[in-house]
């Protein structure tokens, strides 16, 4: 398969200023180090803790976020220094949905006009094909046509999740990057939503990144997945061999918590120790090794190699 998208050792650290001066101190190294690819209508999940850099990846990919270093590949041209107006026209083709849908919608625009203004930047459609295609949309993510003339505060958290996933289909997009889309909304929403998601792939031909801290849903929905640990891939796999050979001791305390619809089903739950290292100063040698059960003398002074093991499998560990 080709792949649409390809990260090259990508960076992302945010200046801790202080003093009178305002002088740079430090920094929050939020992204450090991330290399991955994703293949044309696959889905690939980046799962981790809060804070772990997930959504700092996506922001830098869309460039909201500029990197500090690493290149960003799009359909094989370099998009990492790409002039501010050659970027908006290349956000036609790659979208994002974001976490929130109460703060993601504008609340004084209608519905009509929030997904027909990707439309009209983009030149895609105007009069009455864009109206048209603004229809299609809304029926196509399970909305009324008559929706188009309410305003957001009118709709439910699920269904204003639907309105910023039609936002994202209207400017015909290859890549959507769905940063935790499901992780505001009810249970019963979630499965709605992952199922709308999986449909539309396959209607519109999409590539996802699908970014949540839920390896329940990553399992539902991702064809790959990539586990971070403190702004770094410590695990890369296909979901079928991480979910049940896993290889990093991570992903392996992930895993156990994992809940199985199995009452006479028992696991034995990793209880990981301490809290996550501060990302303005993170460990030296693997960044997990304050936390891990298996650590040796090497863990703690030597950066592990991200290296294959097999099964389409990537890993981070020195005990691997």
């Amino acid at each position: 398969m080709t792949e649409i998208l390809n990260v090259e050792h990508l960076k992302s650290y945010f200046p801790i200023r202080g003093g009178i001066m305002l002088r740079t101190t430090g920094y929050v190294y939020a992204v450090d180090d991330v290399t991955f690819g994703l293949e044309k209508g696959e889905t690939l999940g980046l799962v981790g803790e809060s804070g772990c850099g997930k959504s700092t990846i996506a922001r830098t990919i869309m460039r909201l976020i500029e990197p500090t270093a690493g290149k960003i590949y799009f359909d094989g041209n370099d998009i990492t220094h790409l002039p501010l107006k050659k970027m908006r026209a290349l956000r036609k083709h790659m979208q994002m949905i974001f976490q929130d849908p109460y703060a993601s919608l504008n609340p004084r625009m209608k519905v009509g006009q929030i997904i027909g203004d990707p439309m009209a930047i983009h030149n895609i459609a105007s009069g009455r094909e864009k109206q048209d295609r603004i229809t299609y949309l809304l029926e196509k993510v399970g909305l009324k046509p008559e929706h188009r003339d309410r305003y957001p505060k009118e709709f439910s958290g699920g269904q204003r999740q639907r309105i910023g996933i039609a936002r994202a289909l209207a400017s015909e997009p290859v890549v959507i990057i769905a940063d935790e889309p499901v992780s505001a909304l009810d249970v019963s929403i979630q499965a709605q939503i992952i199922n709308l998601l999986e449909d539309l792939q396959e209607q519109f031909d999409l590539s996802y990144i699908i970014i949540s801290h839920d390896l329940t849903v990553i399992e539902h929905i991702c064809d790959r997945v990539a586990v971070m640990y403190l702004g770094r891939i410590v695990e890369m796999a296909p979901y079928d061999v991480l979910y049940t050979r896993p290889l990093h001791p991570y992903t392996e305390a992930l895993l156990s918590a994992v809940t199985v619809a199995d009452p006479d089903h028992r696991k034995k739950r990793i209880i990981l120790k301490g809290d996550v290292p501060s990302p303005i100063n993170p460990p030296s040698g693997c960044r997990f090794h304050t936390r891990c059960q298996y650590k040796t003398d090497i863990c703690e002074h030597e950066e592990p190699e991200f290296k294959a093991a097999g099964n389409n499998q990537w890993v981070s560990c020195h005990l691997r």
